[in-house]
This record gives structure tokens, C-alpha cells and sequence, in this order.
């Protein structure tokens, strides 16, 4: 069986506190043995990716451009989707559940997305308020509440 994938969905760029926060998000879902997916660019996504490799887990970048080079070096699988910002829609639908870490418009894009097609979101600090965002006020609770959302979800893939 397949473990989750939960992706961690935020900023390119971001300042230390929220680079800390990605990091222990990321971390803390490899610790449970799930898969991080992100945008495998920098910021957030770097931060969540080196998190999730320090602690012996699994990343996958959704890359915007053409080319698997453009991955942060935490990337395990860079996807090359020569897609932009549309990649978005890539990572919303590999991802079991999301975790927002701050973020900006392509960080809401990615909530709204999720949102509509059913998928439950996670925001830790959201500078946005959207209706069906659950919040979490650290790295611990975001992974709790994203990980409670999956063991109610009937999933084929196993959480074990």
C-alpha cells in the first residue's frame, strides 16, 4: 500500500520564522511516514523538504518549468511540468490532505482548489481567511489535524 502524501503549500520565498515552521511541518510528516509533496521550488517548499530528509522521509516536487534541475536539492522525484502556476492543480489532486504555511495568490490558488473539489486544507499563520480553512497555531497541531482528516477519509492507501 501506498503511504498518504500530504502536501505543504506556501510562499517561494519566506522569512526564518516561517522557513522554521515548513521545516518542522515537513518534518513531522515524514516522522509519520507519509510523503511530502510540494512545488519543489524554494521558500516554504525547500524549508518543508528539508525537514521532511532530515527525518528520513520521501519529497516530490511539482516544478513549474520545464526542466527536473530546477528542484531544491531536498527533492527526491522533481516532476517537470513545463505548466507554471498551473502545477498547482498537479499538487492539489496528488495530495491526500494540504498544509498551508502562510502563502500567498498561489497559495490560495491551491486552497481554493482543494477546497472545491473536496480535499480538506490545514493553515499554519494564514495571512487569509477562506471559508473550510481549519488553522492550526503550530507545526504539531497542522500535522495532528491534517492526519486526523485522513484516518476519517475512506482511503485505499494505508496510513500504517
Amino acid at each position: 500500500m501506498q503511504p498518504p502524501i500530504i502536501a505543504v503549500v506556501g510562499a517561494g520565498s519566506c522569512d526564518v520564522q516561517l522557513e522554521r515552521l515548513a521545516f518542522e511541518v515537513g518534518r513531522e510528516i515524514a516522522r509519520r511516514g507519509a510523503v511530502v509533496v510540494c512545488g519543489g521550488l524554494g521558500g516554504v517548499m525547500e524549508a518543508a523538504a528539508r525537514g521532511a530528509k532530515e527525518a528520513g522521509g520521501w519529497t516530490v516536487g511539482i516544478l513549474p518549468g520545464s526542466s527536473t534541475t530546477t528542484a531544491n536539492p531536498y527533492i527526491d522525484f522533481p516532476v517537470a511540468t513545463n505548466m507554471g502556476q498551473a502545477r498547482n492543480a498537479i499538487i492539489v489532486h496528488t495530495a491526500d490532505v494540504l498544509i498551508a504555511v502562510a502563502g500567498e495568490y498561489g497559495t490560495l490558488s491551491e486552497i481554493a482548489m482543494a477546497l472545491k473539489i473536496g480535499k480538506k486544507v490545514v493553515a499554519l499563520q494564514p495571512n487569509f481567511s477562506v471559508p473550510g480553512l481549519v488553522t492550526a497555531d503550530d507545526p504539531r497541531e497542522a500535522v495532528d489535524r491534517a492526519w486526523a482528516f485522513l484516518q476519517s477519509t475512506p482511503k485505499e492507501r494505508s496510513l500504517s
